[in-house]
C-alpha cells in the first residue's frame, strides 16, 4: 500500500462542537458522507456537489482538503477561516467542527435527551 493510499485510508475522530458528538471518517470520505452514518434522522443534503450550501460547516480545529465549492456558498474570504461544505470536505487529521446555517438545526435537534 502506497502512502498515499494508507492517508486516505486512515480514520480521523471528527468532533461536532455543537452537540458534543464524535464519529470516524476515512480521508477518503467526506464529511457529510460520514455524519450520516450517525443515523440520525433530518441531516440535510441537497446535491453532494458543492453547490447549494446545506451542508456549511466551520472546522475550527485539524487539518482537510476540500474539492471545488460555489463561491456564492463559501466565499475565498470564508474558506481562509474554516468555512466549507461538509459534502466537499475530505480530513487530513481529527477535526472539531461547527455546523452553520440550514444543517444547524437538524443536527442539534432533541435527541433522546443527549443535546
Amino acid at each position: 500500500m502506497t502512502e498515499a493510499t494508507a492517508a486516505k485510508e486512515r480514520r480521523h475522530r471528527i468532533t461536532i462542537l455543537d452537540t458534543g458528538e464524535s464519529y470516524d471518517c476515512a480521508g477518503s470520505t467526506t464529511l457529510l458522507q460520514a455524519m450520516t452514518r450517525l443515523g440520525r434522522k433530518g441531516i440535510p443534503s441537497g446535491c453532494h456537489g458543492g453547490g447549494c450550501g446545506i451542508c456549511k460547516i466551520r472546522v475550527l480545529e485539524g487539518e482537510y482538503t476540500t474539492g471545488a465549492m460555489c463561491r456564492s456558498q463559501v466565499s475565498e474570504t470564508e474558506q481562509a477561516r474554516g468555512f466549507a461544505l461538509a459534502c466537499r470536505c475530505y480530513p487530513g487529521s481529527d477535526i472539531t467542527l461547527k455546523v452553520i446555517g440550514k444543517m444547524h438545526k437538524a443536527v442539534t435537534r432533541r435527541r433522546y435527551g443527549l443535546v
